[in-house]
């Protein structure tokens, strides 16, 4: 991976994050993001981050090594992805990550209910 590149790290057996991964993959015309799923265990031994946690939740490293997980994670990525950096700004509004945090949370428990997952070789 290179060192220059953000990495989001996903569930790559869960439908609904591969959909939301694509659309990041889209948005990213700059290629500024490295995609990997969790389970991709030799791509991530470099992070050392704990596998429940990435189970748990949607993880943004910066290449300056600040990890940001699940709706702080969306915030971060928005303000990478050129011609969606306005879409930043939600965040920083009084009350919404708060809030967007339970709706990920809320989401993150039943991902795996909401589009049909397929296990990742």
């Amino acid at each position: 991976m290179r060192a220059d590149r953000a990495t989001l790290i996903y569930d790559g057996a869960c439908g609904f994050c591969r959909e939301a991964v694509a659309l990041v993959a889209r948005w990213d015309r700059q290629h500024s993001v490295t995609l990997v799923p969790f389970q991709d265990e030799a791509k991530l031994a470099q992070f050392r981050l704990p596998l429940p946690a990435l189970a748990a939740a949607m993880h943004l490293v910066l290449p300056d090594g600040r990890v940001f997980a699940g709706a702080d994670a969306a915030a971060a990525l928005l303000k990478l992805l050129p011609g969606k950096r306005w879409l930043a700004w939600v965040f920083a509004v009084p009350g919404v990550l708060p809030l967007a945090r339970r709706l990920y949370a809320s989401i993150a428990r039943r991902r795996h209910c909401l589009v049909r997952g397929a296990a990742v070789d």
